[in-house]
């Protein structure tokens, strides 16, 4: 059997699937193991035989609604619909972040351009 080095799995700390390194097993159970969480550095156990599937967001319907314009000086809401008027795309807010330098992020997932970070309260 392949040795798995890095898995997809739900992080508790993070509270989302993130990308994990596998870094030990346990021997009461073949399918347990300790994982490192990439973005938090945070190891805790994981069940490798659950398959991890991470749900997209509904984009259905989402220029209907209320879409604020996308500027980076505004603050945004998780669920948030948007617009961002120099890609011509509508999307989401998935989930917000603080990034290296303490300014706040925004991930987006728009109809057209995919998933992607945006800086909010500049």
């Amino acid at each position: 059997m392949a040795r798995i080095k890095n898995v997809e799995a739900y992080c508790n700390v993070c509270d989302a699937i993130k990308k994990m390194e596998i870094t030990g097993e346990i021997a009461s159970d073949e399918n347990k193991r300790w994982a490192k969480c990439k973005k938090c550095k945070q190891t805790m156990v994981i069940d490798i035989a659950v398959k991890v599937k991470e749900e997209a967001p509904s984009l259905d319907n989402v220029e209907n609604e209320n879409a604020s314009d996308y500027s980076p000086k505004e603050t945004y809401e998780v669920g948030q619909a948007i617009y961002h008027k120099n890609w011509d795309d509508f999307g989401k807010v998935t989930s917000k972040e603080i990034m290296s330098n303490g300014k706040s992020s925004i991930v987006v997932e728009f109809k057209k351009s995919g998933t992607k970070k945006l800086v909010e309260s500049l």
